[in-house]
């Protein structure tokens, strides 16, 4: 193998930095994949707590934001599956609603509609669609995070468009932030 004359622990950044860098990042996929910030906290911690002792390692892959968004996309389906049989929060009580929670209120309405539509769609297409259009990667880059074929994504991805078209009543591409292939 030939060497470029750099040595790869000088630009390999350290756990700490590389943490405070693209920390906020790992949280916001965090929490837009499990729905509230307690949890993406846990699952970033988890995939964070993994990497730590491998970091040598990890921090020598080519893409290393690409191997820990993975990282937090396996330890948020391992939280899943490990919890999916417990009870879930209900935004209902007694068939009542709850009372919004503070930065809540009419000017978030549109907003809290279509949070609750991709909340109520299955893991697998909210974790594609998450990936699609929040993270903005490309269909082959999800396949490569979630393990599944292309295709498998493609069909996840248009499914819960549909169901998110269907629920919303008017949302389109642009909405989703879908960009021009």
């Amino acid at each position: 193998m030939e060497s470029n004359g750099a040595d790869p622990a000088v630009l390999a950044p350290t756990f700490d930095d590389w943490v405070a860098a693209r920390g906020p990042a790992l949280l916001r996929l965090a929490y837009v994949l499990t729905g509230n910030a307690a949890d993406a906290e846990d699952v970033v911690q988890d995939a964070l707590s993994r990497a730590l002792p491998r970091w040598e390692r990890i921090a020598r892959v080519e893409n290393l934001d690409a191997y820990v968004r993975r990282m937090v996309v396996n330890a948020h389906t391992s939280w899943w599956r490990k919890f999916r049989r417990r009870e879930s929060p209900s935004e209902f009580v007694g068939g009542s609603e709850v009372v919004a929670g503070p930065g809540e209120g009419p000017g978030h309405d549109e907003r809290a509609r279509i949070w609750a539509a991709c909340q109520a769609l299955p893991e697998a297409q909210r974790t594609a669609v998450v990936l699609r259009f929040y993270e903005q990667l490309e269909y082959d880059e999800i396949a490569a995070l979630t393990g599944v074929r292309e295709g498998s994504v493609r069909s996840r991805v248009s499914r819960g468009i549909a169901v998110l078209r269907t629920e919303l009543g008017h949302l389109n591409d642009q909405d989703m932030g879908e960009r021009d292939e």
